[in-house]
Parts: structure tokens; C-alpha cells; sequence
């Protein structure tokens, strides 16, 4: 097949060459992946942003190609170079080349459109927002598929519906490429993320305000660090509330959410751990009420710099999906789910000091827990270690996932560096503003009172079980004697994730 003259020269044949290789190459692999469902992430970075990509600069060095020969052939002076490009279709050359054109501009546009349409949805997808970085998000991911929003998509909360967000997503994703390639990315990724789309936008979708109603019943089970590792439940009804202004009915914790007001405040830190500064406005009579820490207050210098933040679900359910929780709780779960046999003694206490040690990296923190658990029992439980050792290899293999879900060494992600601001067990969570610091000039105080939020259904285990009895719950029992002393301090201030 004739083609014009200029079309002979060696760019022109490399780039088509390359574009003939890649586009039979990517049609290949796109057929691949969309009849067997294929969800590598890499596979989807080379489909759909690298191929392409080459396929165009095959292309592109065609005309660059004829340009080179023709401005060559016009230094050299012959005389059927021509000024400007023509167009013949008289001659067979020129209908050829006309011909392949069309066809390949076809092609293109179609594989473009099918290329593109599922490039879209490739980089809105679980995949390659989790695993195509996998080092950098590999703690983030981790959490996430064992969270209550394992099954909604990432995107959904990270960027929303509309062109808009979805741009500005794509172009710090730009600079989230540059640092990952360049290795320029922090260790751990800090929180809060300063740039997050405003949570009436994103986790109003689907939480609705304005119908939460009613109470919540929960129970807490936690376990003792003695030897039989005590099983200490409490059942709570937590008074989760909400309502609507228009109706009237705004209650329980969800009032907070800016249904019947509009809550602002101040923090001293990045975590937002530190409140010293909060602002109440009453949406139906336009009463302002501001509470300070009579503590620690702000100084003027400080208040004038300060930009007070509007109260929203993510100020407490802050780590909706990505929450690293401490060894604590997790072998709590452990022996709820009798992961862990309790009937081991101190099955809580050895698994939580295996799982809460600094190590280099995952592989030796997996080896220096089982090496942990396995020493203490065959030393201190002889008897029970040549009896009772499938029971303790299970006790090991749940521990060791316990880590692997909560503590990633190569990112620098331990539990302990991401406060959860839910409840009040080991973070100050509610209590960073209800610690009956926060005054206003009228003399009201943010209560810190324990049936603000939520009634003792029933609490303790044996002999030591209560079971309330009036609407009112029950006043809360510590596990172990400690006087009145939690009615001055917080949980946060004992308990830390590990053994007190």
C-alpha cells in the first residue's frame, strides 16, 4: 500500500510501530479485564494511564516524523517540495493515507471513549485508592476493610457527587503522586485532613440529622488483667438524640450536630484535642452563650489569631473508618469472640503486653509475639503449655492480627498517634469540652455528668452484677476500688490501651 512520500522516514515508522503495538495491546488487556474482573491495581495503572498515555506519543511522532523530512528535503532544495501540505485523492497515495486516517481516528475515538469512561471509574474505585499505593495507604486500607463503612466507597466520603470536587480531588492527586514517587510523603499521614469536604456534603448523605430519634443500646465488654481476665460488661443506653428544629424535638447527643444550634470552638492543637474556647448560638432565639476553660483559657493574643471552627460529625466520629484501636480493645474483641480462651491464665494481660512493644517491622513484631506468649507459658504454666498448646498458638495467631490491624511500622502508624474522639474511655473525646471546666459569665458550666449521655442498663458480672431498676440507670461501679475518684478525673486519665 502506497502512502505519501514524507510518510518514509524512520520517526514516522517507530511512532506507528508503537501505536500499532500498544493499541492491539491495550484492547488485549481491556478485554481481559472486563471478562474476568480483574482488580490488580497495577494492571489498572498501566491499562489506563500509562498505555495510553505511549499510545499517544506513537501517534505523535508520525506528523513529527513527515515535518523532520519535509523540512529536510526543503534545506536540500528539491523542487517538488511543496509550500504548504496537499491533498490529492487523484492519487492513490493520498486516498491510502486518507483512508488509514479515518479508520485509525475511529479507533482511537473509540478506545479513547471506553478508555476514559473506565479510567473514570478506575480511579474512583476501593482499589486504587487502597492498594495502587500500597505502602502509603496500606494502614489507611487496612482499617477501612474492617470499619462499618467497609462496603461504601471511598470516594463517597473523601470526595462526594459533583464535577467540582472531583476536579479539585484529581489535582492534589497530582501532588500526592509527585510525593509518593519522590518519597516526600509524611510518616505517619497527620490528621485531621485540613482539605476534607464539609461532612453536611458527604456523611449527611446518608445520615440524616434531622431524623435521629430515641436512644441506643450498647454494650461495652471489657475484661479484667487478672488471671482469670475477668469479664466486665456494661450495658448502656446511649441517648443518641437529634430531631427537628421545625418540629420542636432536638435532644441527646445529636443536638450538638447544628439541628436547634450552631456550636463553634477553638483549639489550641493541630488534633484538635485542646478546646479552650467554645460558642454556643440558639438557632430560634439567636442567644449566644461562649464557655471557656477557667483552667487554661486563651489569652487575648491567642483569641484574636484564632479562627473558630463550626461544629460537625466529624469533630467526634472522626475516625468513622480509619480507626486504629489499642490493644485493649482489641483483645477484648479477641476473647468476646473467644478468639482467645479465656480459661488461659492471664490470657489478656500477656496478649496485650505481646502486642503493645515497639518493633522494627511487621515481620518481627509477628515473631517477638509469638516468641512472647509461647515463653511466658511454657516457663510460668509448664503443666498447661504441654496440655492446652493448640489453645495458646490460637491466643498467638489472634494477637498477631490484632497488630497487624493497628500497627504498621514502616508508616510510623501505632494506634496510640490517632485520638478517637468518640465516648471518653482512653481519649478525652467528649470530655475535651463536658469537663465541667468550660464556664460561661452567666455561671452555666458543660456538664460532665455521666447520664447526660447515656444510662447504666446493667453493669459487672457474678456476684458483682447490677441490673437497674428505674428509669434513671444505675450510678457507675468501678471494677476495682478506687474510691471517688472517677467522679474527679476521666477514664482517659488512667486508662492509656494497655495495661493500666
Amino acid at each position: 500500500m502506497r502512502l505519501p512520500r514524507l510518510a518514509y522516514n524512520l520517526l514516522s515508522a517507530a511512532g506507528a510501530a508503537i501505536a500499532l503495538i500498544v493499541a492491539i495491546t491495550l484492547l488485549v488487556l481491556l478485554v481481559v479485564s472486563l471478562l474476568t474482573g480483574t482488580t490488580n491495581p497495577y494492571l489498572g495503572i498501566v491499562l489506563y494511564m500509562v498505555l495510553p498515555v505511549v499510545l499517544v506519543f506513537g501517534l505523535v511522532l508520525i506528523p513529527f516524523g513527515m515535518y523532520g523530512r519535509w523540512r529536510r528535503e526543503r534545506r536540500l532544495g528539491l523542487e517538488e517540495v511543496a509550500q504548504w501540505p496537499r491533498v490529492d485523492f487523484n492519487l492513490p497515495s493520498h486516498r491510502n493515507a486518507a483512508f488509514i486516517f479515518l479508520v485509525g481516528t475511529i479507533g482511537f475515538l473509540v478506545i479513547s471513549a471506553v478508555g476514559s469512561y473506565q479510567a473514570y471509574h478506575y480511579t474512583e474505585s476501593n482499589v486504587f485508592c487502597g492498594q495502587a499505593c500500597h505502602r502509603v495507604m496500606h494502614p489507611e486500607f487496612t482499617a477501612y476493610q474492617n470499619s462499618s463503612h467497609a462496603r461504601v466507597k471511598c470516594v463517597d466520603c473523601h470526595i462526594g457527587s459533583g464535577a467540582g470536587w472531583y476536579a479539585k480531588s484529581k489535582l492534589s492527586g497530582v501532588y500526592q503522586v509527585y510525593a509518593t514517587l519522590g518519597n516526600r510523603y509524611p510518616r505517619p499521614i497527620p490528621t485531621p485532613i485540613a482539605n476534607l469536604r464539609p461532612a453536611q456534603e458527604t456523611c449527611e448523605q446518608c445520615h440524616w440529622p434531622q431524623r435521629f430519634f430515641g436512644a441506643q443500646q450498647r454494650q461495652f465488654n471489657h475484661y479484667m488483667y487478672d488471671e482469670p481476665s475477668l469479664h466486665w460488661p456494661i450495658n448502656m443506653l446511649i441517648k443518641t438524640g437529634g430531631g427537628d428544629p421545625k418540629t420542636g424535638q432536638t435532644s441527646g447527643i445529636h443536638w450538638h450536630m447544628n439541628i436547634g444550634v450552631r456550636i463553634e470552638y477553638v483549639a489550641r492543637d493541630r488534633r484538635r484535642q485542646d478546646i479552650p474556647w467554645v460558642r454556643v448560638t440558639d438557632r430560634v432565639t439567636g442567644r449566644v452563650t461562649l464557655y471557656e476553660n477557667a483552667e487554661k483559657p486563651l489569652s487575648p493574643e491567642e483569641l484574636r489569631n484564632a479562627e473558630p471552627r463550626v461544629m460537625d460529625c466529624m469533630d467526634c466520629h472522626n475516625r468513622p473508618s480509619h480507626n486504629f484501636h489499642s490493644p485493649d480493645h482489641q483483645i477484648d474483641l479477641a476473647l468476646l469472640t473467644r478468639r482467645i480462651d479465656r480459661r488461659l491464665p492471664y490470657a489478656k494481660r500477656v496478649a496485650v503486653e505481646a502486642m503493645a512493644r515497639d518493633f522494627d517491622s511487621g515481620e518481627a513484631a509477628m515473631q517477638e509475639i509469638a516468641n512472647f506468649m509461647t515463653l511466658f507459658y511454657r516457663e510460668k504454666h509448664a503443666d498447661l503449655y504441654a496440655t492446652r498448646r493448640a489453645a495458646i498458638d490460637a491466643a498467638i495467631v489472634a494477637t498477631q492480627e490484632a497488630y497487624g490491624r493497628s500497627t504498621f511500622p514502616v508508616m510510623k502508624v501505632k494506634w496510640s498517634g490517632y485520638p478517637d474522639d468518640i465516648g471518653h474511655f482512653i481519649y478525652p473525646g467528649c470530655m475535651r469540652c463536658h469537663d465541667a471546666k468550660h464556664r460561661s459569665s452567666e455561671g452555666f458550666t458543660l456538664t460532665r455528668e455521666c447520664n447526660a449521655c447515656h444510662a447504666i442498663l446493667s453493669q459487672g458480672s457474678g456476684e458483682r452484677a447490677q441490673v437497674a431498676t428505674t428509669q434513671a440507670g444505675l450510678e457507675f461501679e468501678h471494677p476495682t476500688d478506687i474510691g471517688d475518684a472517677w467522679r474527679q478525673v476521666g477514664c482517659f486519665d488512667c486508662h492509656r490501651g494497655v495495661q493500666p
